[in-house]
């Protein structure tokens, strides 16, 4: 692997007035890519977007990278394993601020995260050297937030927006319907760059947007032309029908964010669901 993306190795990924930094997390792995992006952002008091996994080895490198500069506060993307659980060693390691929203009761979250207050969406959040601007973007699960870096338009995206792969959408909890609704509304800002939770950043943010959610309707008709062929079947047999183009290991991974395609067309009162059986209306 190229030093580019070289675990715990410091790395300049935005050279604008606001310089930001990735520090990569050794979780490398089929759904993570290269691993987990944490990056620092500042000059003297420094903030944190993901801080990963407990991963000991991941706190010392963000602490190394710090270079005895002070981190004030700790933003957090969503509650997923490879996202939050290192919040709270590093917090308590620096006594700064945590920024996110508090793990749902439905889906596999991070217990152990815990805000140090209510945020609410919309919120910006002063750090002095800039502001962070809090956007709930539901839709991979509930309480996902994005983080816009105002003075350099610099989204940090987590797992709502990724470079080179689409990310699963998890009902109940994840939403097909509020994941394209959030897209929608980021299409509109005026973005320079998309800052992922796992993978490169990216320069145009319009291009990769607008791909994203015609793929998804894509993928919708897709589902919509399965139910006209096949007629009233289970999950298992549409998803072969609608995702004939991933590899067998992802199909599991692939039925989630089917199912998550079929509610939303339920919720339209398109198709319908009887047992185990979906079907057009």
């Amino acid at each position: 692997m190229s030093r580019f993306f070289e675990p715990g190795v410091p790395v300049n990924v935005h050279s604008g007035s606001v310089p930001v930094q990735r520090v990569l997390c050794p979780n490398a792995s089929m759904m993570t890519g290269p691993g987990t992006n944490s990056y620092l952002i500042g000059e003297r008091e420094m903030a944190l977007v993901d801080p990963g996994p407990a991963d000991d080895r991941h706190t010392d490198a963000i602490l190394n990278a710090l270079a005895g500069r002070v981190l004030r506060k700790i933003f957090v993307t969503h509650t997923h394993s490879d996202h939050s659980p290192g919040t709270r060693l590093l917090q308590l390691r620096t006594g700064a601020e945590v920024i996110g929203l508090a793990p749902p009761e439905e889906g596999h979250h991070d217990r152990s995260f815990q805000p140090s207050r209510h945020y609410q969406a919309g919120e910006r959040i002063d750090c002095d050297e800039y502001v962070m601007h809090l956007l709930h973007t539901p839709g991979h699960v509930s309480n996902h937030f994005c983080f816009l870096l105002e003075k350099e338009n610099m989204l940090f995206t987590g797992d709502h927006i990724l470079e080179g792969m689409t990310p699963v959408i998890l009902p109940p909890d994840g939403s097909m319907s509020a994941y394209l609704h959030s897209l929608q509304t980021l299409q509109q800002l005026e973005l320079a760059a998309l800052a992922p939770g796992h993978g490169e950043v990216m320069r145009d943010p319009g291009q990769v947007i607008g791909k994203l959610i015609r793929h998804r309707l894509q993928r919708e008709q897709k589902v919509v032309n399965g139910l006209q062929e096949l007629g009233p079947c289970t999950l298992d047999t549409l998803v072969l029908r609608v995702y004939d183009d991933v590899q067998a290991h992802l199909i599991p991974w692939a039925k989630k964010t089917l199912l998550a395609h079929l509610i939303k067309l339920e919720e339209e009162k398109r198709i319908a669901c009887s047992g185990e059986h979906w079907e057009q209306l």
